[in-house]
């Protein structure tokens, strides 16, 4: 077979590439192409792949600020040191007392030993544990000896309260200060009224003690004061102006069981509703209306008044029908009546058909206390309610601590109405309705913790407790006000540690200006009630308490921090990493390469300018 041979001959334009590529080593044998180069590497490819890098780099910031959640800044170490403060040092208010004997020898018992036994026997009745809201050790004792000759006081009286001595026996006002309580109340009133606004201090309570022949008998006033009379001996006195001074003055004659101050019915904003509902159970037995505005003016506007410290109080009525009660009652021939008892409470109120949250006031964190006049149907009139014991109950009513209270309230004559297709509405009268809401104000009094009797019964004594026509004492206002103020300091103080420590734990939570500026007031609130009740002014202390806790409870829940808006570094990063994650690894491994590659040409240029130089 013939082979194909390649020609010879080869034209120019196909042997100068491969000359051209020859030429090199022919030239410099030692030039070793994979190693070294000769012409300086380009930048180009480079600047590009780091300039695409850098305009990532500093766009970050600039991504960073656009997502950026507004944080006003929050006081924190104020917070903690304010929470630190009010947990490990209760508040103590300042109180002043005064013991004055009218009748007793100086000489048997000097006015330093009564002072010296009052603190001893006081001592004895208070708590070993310092109780937020009472004055525990911070209080001072003052004792005022008004025999017939002459008259002993100690050091600790104030010039302004100086007892100006024989006026009881001069005006012959012994007489009454055991016939009337009313009057001996304001003769009282009118002897020591310049101690109670004494100023800074704190609010100064008084007991005198007439010596007498007659029984003894212990009252305590409307006011700031008490009086005890009759044939009593210094250790028996010393006994009882300690227990009223710690029992009454301070606890407010509080029993075991009662309702504590957190579980005080006010609202978290400071406000409470009153609401008063008058509820036909069957409006085709009668119908019965109130003319509540009335009533209201003479009965519910003094307590409103009285309550303004302690909150902003509203009052609200309405009547309503077919309102049936959910538990049963049955005939008591013993009794003449329908009866109920005690274990059929919880189950009086019908939730389903007693209607009773219409009030467009309450809204927000406003407490309502319902207030309910139930007037039975014909079938079950007259209703009564049984106590425990067998009795019937005097008011024919109970309470629901944080709910309210319900009256029953029974018409006269239990016949109803004729078969008539008009309805016949009838007036509760007046000394009806009053009564009912004499035994409410009694109810709203149980649902501050307060008595509703008018006895106190203690270890030295019973004594009588007066009333007001505003509801509440001078005595009973000052310890619902420093009750409330310690309440409501701890609950501001709550509040702002869990809001402290939220807002620190969600570094992407919106924190507003308005949040902020809400904590600082609240702060500033709360340091001036300390201020406050550290002198002795509680009501001031207790309206800058009410503030401090509303406007930590707004700030808390403001409506920003529950946004959908709120977001966590986690959320973001995983929603904007599929945009420029994937990119953003390109153009660093980009970079990376180029730099990489300029690394590895530069080292050949350098190699071969170093073997230059050496063959040179």
């Amino acid at each position: 077979m013939a082979e194909i041979s390649e020609s010879p001959l080869q034209t120019s334009e196909e042997k100068s590439p491969v000359t051209q590529m020859s030429e090199p080593h022919e030239s410099d044998p030692d030039f070793d192409p994979k190693t070294m180069r000769k012409a300086k590497p380009g930048l180009k490819r480079l600047i590009l792949s780091l300039s695409v890098l850098f305009s990532f780099i500093l766009g970050f910031p600039i991504l960073w600020k656009s997502i950026e959640i507004y944080r006003a800044p929050l006081p924190f170490r104020s917070i903690e040191s304010f929470s630190a403060q009010i947990e490990s040092n209760p508040l103590l208010f300042p109180c002043q007392f005064q013991a004055i004997f009218v009748g007793f020898d100086s000489k048997s018992f000097g006015a330093d030993e009564l002072e010296s036994a009052i603190e001893k026997r006081m001592l004895e009745l208070s708590s070993k544990s310092s109780q937020c809201g009472t004055c525990n050790d911070n209080y001072t004792v003052s004792v005022v000896v008004d025999s017939r000759s002459h008259c002993v006081e100690t050091k600790n009286m104030k010039p302004s309260c100086s007892w100006k001595c024989g006026p009881i026996n001069k005006f012959d006002s012994i007489g009454k200060l055991k016939d009337n309580d009313e009057e001996a109340d304001e003769l009282l009133q009118s002897m020591l009224g310049s101690c109670y606004d004494s100023g800074y201090g704190g609010k100064v309570y008084s007991v005198v003690v007439v010596n007498g022949d007659e029984e003894v008998r212990a009252v305590v006033g409307k006011y700031r004061h008490a009086w005890i009379t009759g044939t009593i001996s210094e250790e028996e006195a010393v006994s009882r102006i300690a227990e009223i001074f710690v029992k009454v003055f301070v606890n407010g004659g509080k029993e075991e069981g009662s309702i504590q101050g957190e579980f005080m019915p006010v609202g978290a904003d400071g406000k409470i509703v009153l609401s008063f509902s008058l509820l036909n159970a069957d409006p085709r037995d009668w119908v019965y209306d109130w003319n509540f505005h009335e009533v209201g003016e003479v009965l519910v506007h003094p307590v409103i008044e009285a309550l303004q410290p302690i909150a902003n109080v509203t009052v609200e009525s309405q009547v309503l029908y077919y309102t049936p009660k959910s538990s049963l009652s049955f005939w008591d021939d013993r009794h003449g009546s329908h009866i109920f008892s005690t274990k059929d409470l919880p189950f009086f109120v019908n939730s389903n058909e007693w209607h009773l949250d219409t009030s467009a006031a309450a809204g927000g964190r406003s407490k309502i206390l319902q207030f309910v006049v139930y007037i039975p149907s014909a079938k079950e009139c007259p209703l009564q309610l049984i106590l425990p014991n067998g009795e019937r109950s005097e008011t024919n009513g109970f309470i629901s601590p944080m709910w309210g209270g319900v009256v029953v309230w029974n018409p006269k004559s239990c016949v109803k109405n004729s078969d008539t297709k008009d309805i016949v509405r009838n007036m509760i009268s007046p000394q009806d309705l009053q009564k009912v809401f004499e035994v409410v104000l009694g109810q709203l009094r149980q649902l501050f913790g307060l008595k509703s009797t008018n006895l106190y019964v203690g270890l030295s004594g019973t004594s009588i407790l007066l009333g007001s026509e505003r509801g509440f004492t001078e005595w009973e206002l000052d310890v619902l006000s420093r009750h409330h103020t310690c309440f409501n300091l701890q609950t501001c103080a709550t509040t702002l540690g869990s809001l402290s420590r939220l807002v620190q734990s969600l570094p992407r939570m919106i924190i507003k200006d308005e949040i902020g500026k809400q904590v600082k007031f609240s702060l500033e609130a709360a340091k001036l009630a300390q201020s406050n009740a550290s002198v002795g002014i509680y009501d001031a202390s207790a309206v800058s308490s009410r503030q401090s806790r509303s406007l930590a409870e707004d700030a808390f829940f403001h409506p920003s921090i529950m946004s959908i808006s709120y977001y966590s570094f986690e959320h973001c990063f995983a929603v904007y990493s599929p945009f420029f994650l994937p990119v953003l690894m390109h153009v660093i491994l980009a970079a990376l390469r180029e730099w990489k590659r300029y690394k590895q040409e530069n080292w050949k240029y350098l190699a071969w300018k170093t073997k230059a130089k050496i063959t040179s």
